[in-house]
């Protein structure tokens, strides 16, 4: 009862008495990591955070202060800092908020979970980061095999003076390894679906789930099979894109680009800014008739599932792009405010000493209608990539060059043999008008990171991608050599 209690009790000081509406966001999390190299242990470690942000209404201003004591006096302190924060902001207001920015929430979430955090002990976990490094060590061009699982419990608890009383509690497993091989001047690495890119709501059973050891034995056998593959072609045409690449071109072109906070200029500073304009929602075709893309932080297990997001706003699945045509923003409630765009339940924070900001959460491309063999068989010439091992993309988030460690040629309507070095380029809604056929439900896969970086001070968030196999028409494709 204490966060209500230190509301209470600073609703009765002069400045809780000017204020407006007072939420306190309470966060624990607890973090657990395991690694491994060449077969011996790297990391076994556990960590803890706990604290608060207290957000307080002034004068149509958000200010913020956190503190990890959890005790009413220095919570209500905390109350105090941030509302004086806000009274001085108020001065220079660009635009004025109400309570409707914060909507009352009372809603409960929990991540399914099967093996929960103490249900493994550190060394049985520890034995298993070795022994994937040791499967995945089968040949002495091998110079490197590693492993890594994390698992985090982050439970969040939201009360305000509008009647906030929400929980959260979030299970969040990354599992990782990968081999990285090299023969005279060729060096080439191999992850399981790229760096830290299975990553999902739930517990230690994502450690041994979808065939593990098989998975073992393909990263190390692709490896070697890439030292004496030939490059990729330098070409342009039929390119196809495996989930865990998707995952990548999806993250870029379309969810930083349609943050809002970044289209009305926030993130300038730092991290960029949008192509995409205020007046483009609801004209802008961004792609083809066949891209349809959702903001669904409601699909269980996907990394960033949620209830409500750290503004009280209640979660729920949109289209972001319907038809190929952009319909709505990654924008939470202020963003809405500011540019009467219709948004989402997006606004995120990665810590409780952190304000939340617009953050993309679970962005998914919807499954089509095609098969694996009908994408495949109407390829006369084409290359398959998977697995990200570079990007860059421009500060608008246009022009992008992506690479790939793993790539397959496709002649005649049959995969004929890997390729080293695959890469591609493009520019962002040339090349979705250019996706000509989307896998069905069964080439769909989900994947996530932990380390999406934003916003200053910086926050890393975690965040969900789920895609089908996809097929892109006249693509510039090249290999390392170029």
């Amino acid at each position: 009862m204490a966060l209500e209690e230190a509301i209470g009790a600073f609703q009765k000081s002069e400045l809780g008495r000017r204020s407006e509406w007072v939420g306190i966001r309470e966060v624990s999390e607890t973090r657990r990591i395991h690694s491994a190299r060449d077969g011996k242990p790297e990391s076994n470690s556990t960590s803890m955070s706990r604290g608060a942000m207290v957000e307080v209404l002034v004068d149509g201003q958000f200010g913020y202060a956190s503190t990890p004591r959890l005790d009413i006096e220095s919570l209500s302190a905390a109350a105090e800092r941030a509302a004086t924060q806000a009274e001085s902001a108020s001065r220079w207001a660009v635009h004025r908020f109400t309570q409707a920015q914060r909507p009352p929430t009372q809603a409960r979430y929990r991540s399914p979970i099967l093996k929960s955090m103490d249900s493994m002990k550190a060394g049985e976990i520890g034995d298993l980061m070795i022994q994937i490094t040791e499967r995945l060590k089968r040949s002495p061009k091998i110079l490197k095999a590693s492993a890594f699982a994390s698992l985090d419990r982050l439970i969040t608890r939201y009360v305000s003076s509008n009647g906030s009383n929400g929980e959260q509690e979030q299970f969040l497993m990354t599992a990782d390894f990968e081999a990285v091989a090299q023969d005279g001047p060729v060096v080439q690495r191999r992850t399981n679906g790229g760096m830290r890119g299975r990553s999902y709501q739930g517990g230690w059973e994502y450690l041994y789930a979808d065939h593990l050891w098989e998975r073992v034995d393909r990263v190390a056998e692709q490896a070697l099979e890439l030292l004496t593959a030939p490059e990729c072609p330098d070409e342009t045409g039929d390119l196809v894109l495996m989930p865990d690449q998707m995952m990548l071109q999806i993250h870029e072109s379309i969810g930083h680009p349609l943050e809002l906070d970044r289209i009305l200029g926030d993130e300038r500073n730092y991290a960029g800014w949008s192509f995409v304009k205020t007046s483009d929602f609801g004209q802008l075709q961004y792609g083809s008739k066949l891209m349809n893309v959702t903001f669904d932080p409601t699909v269980e297990n996907e990394f960033a599932s949620y209830a409500f997001d750290d503004t009280g706003t209640r979660a729920e699945r949109h289209h972001l792009i319907r038809e190929g045509k952009l319909v709505r923003a990654l924008g939470g409630l202020e963003s809405q405010a500011r540019s009467g765009i219709p948004g989402v339940a997006n606004m995120r924070a990665s810590s409780w000493n952190r304000a939340p900001i617009d953050r993309m959460a679970n962005i998914n491309l919807e499954p089509g209608n095609s098969s694996w063999d009908e994408i495949i068989g109407s390829i006369d010439r084409g290359v398959i990539m998977e697995s990200n091992r570079s990007w860059s993309i421009d500060d608008f988030r246009n022009k992008f060059q992506f690479g790939c460690e793993y790539g397959r040629r496709v002649e005649n309507g049959k995969i004929t043999g890997a390729v080293r070095n695959p890469n591609y380029r493009g520019i962002t809604v040339p090349f979705w008008t250019q996706l000509a056929k989307v896998g069905n439900l069964a080439t769909t896969e989900t994947y996530g990171t932990p380390n999406c970086g934003k916003g200053e001070p910086n926050q890393v968030i975690k965040v969900g991608h789920r895609s089908p196999v996809c097929l892109f028409k006249n693509v510039e494709m090249f290999g390392g050599a170029k």
